[in-house]
């Protein structure tokens, strides 16, 4: 019921969430360890809005203060919220344990999305604060990650963590997540089959978010003065270059196959022709709707809060350094956004193909 009353509301009245959100993404710093072929952060492209959403802002390392203040405003407006550490590499912040250990104490939940290369080194530490849930990115294979992370041993090094955590009585819930590449399509079926031994929540595919220039230039024909898109995640990808014909097959072996843990696509993507609507025709919208817009927002290192997550416009929406969490949720500038999505169907022309619109 809970839930009915909430798409009423965002669906009728999107100017006002009479409801919290659902999560508070943090973006606790702005640097990364690694070099993903697939992430503009990585290949350095910093004209894109996910890179700016990601690099932008200073201080590199989201002060402790602030993230107390983020913890107290949460725990007194949204205490049912949960806070998500996920960009740009959490496992590298500097206050990772002090601001766990003070999440903890105020009875929050967390979790840490990363590229695992420090988690052995940071195990215990994510131990002893109290992390609920670890959400660990991977590639495939060991010589498929490691050459798209820019990294020879960095898949080793994640099982290594990962090894080690589960070897504790309390080690938080740990999901692995794989981006579909032109790189490990065909090597899909063989990366799950290999952590089988492992009691995994879960393992997700998901199918790669990108935007190229036709879709940025037409969208901001119509939106570029108020939400602005930038071409994303498309400087080493090559779209052409997809064997769709083995992806398909390889996605329906998995999904005939028996895992330990739970399997998901993001988004479910069954027949072959609707893979070359997803991968080859970009100005087609996959999904109904932006979800995480009306489920959760962004802070940056300096205060700065975004709609949704590093994906999205780089729209601020307010700072926690002059305004609450409270004011912010609905704050002029995110009520507009929301209300602009809805007459929109939805979906912006830059959203095509953003992981928003597969919840």
């Amino acid at each position: 019921m809970i839930e009915k009353l909430m798409a009423i509301n965002q669906k009728v009245y999107p100017q006002h969430l009479f409801h919290d959100p659902k999560w508070l993404v943090l973006g606790v710093n702005n640097t990364c360890n690694l070099h993903c072929k697939m992430c503009d952060v990585g290949v350095n492209y910093n004209q894109s809005n996910f890179y700016q959403n990601l690099m932008g802002s200073q201080p590199v390392h989201m002060p402790l203060e602030l993230f107390q203040k983020i913890v107290d405003q949460a725990r007194t407006y949204f205490p049912k919220v949960k806070l998500g550490y996920a960009f740009t590499e959490p496992l590298v912040y500097k206050h990772l344990h002090e601001s766990l250990v003070y999440a903890k104490s105020k009875n929050m939940f967390t979790s840490i999305t990363t590229n695992a290369l420090n988690l052995k080194k940071m195990a215990d530490k994510l131990i002893d604060g109290g992390l609920d849930e670890l959400y660990i990115s991977l590639d495939g294979p060991a010589d498929i990650h490691n050459e798209i992370r820019g990294y020879k041993l960095s898949f080793e090094k994640a099982v290594e963590g990962i090894d080690y955590l589960f070897s504790k009585d309390n080690a938080p819930k740990i999901s692995i997540f794989c981006v579909i590449t032109q790189w490990n399509i065909g090597r899909l079926k063989e990366f799950a089959d290999y952590f089988r031994k492992y009691p995994l929540t879960q393992i997700g595919f998901m199918h790669t978010n990108y935007t190229p220039d036709s879709v940025a230039e037409t969208h901001n024909a119509v939106y570029g003065a108020i939400y602005p898109a930038t071409a994303s995640n498309m400087q080493d990808i090559d779209i052409s270059g997809y064997d769709l014909d083995l992806l398909h097959s390889e996605i329906q072996e998995i999904k005939k196959s028996d895992f330990p843990f739970k399997v998901t696509f993001s988004p479910e993507i069954d027949s072959r022709d609707q893979l070359d609507v997803f991968y080859h025709k970009p100005e087609k919208k996959y999904g109904n709707k932006c979800y995480d817009a009306f489920n959760m927002v962004m802070i940056k290192s300096n205060g700065d809060v975004i709609p949704a997550h590093g994906r999205c416009y780089n729209l601020k929406i307010g700072n926690l350094y002059d305004s609450t969490l409270r004011d912010i949720w609905n704050s002029p500038v995110i009520s507009r956004f929301r209300k602009d999505l809805n007459t929109s169907g939805g979906l912006l022309p830059a959203c095509s193909r953003c992981c928003s619109a597969f919840n």
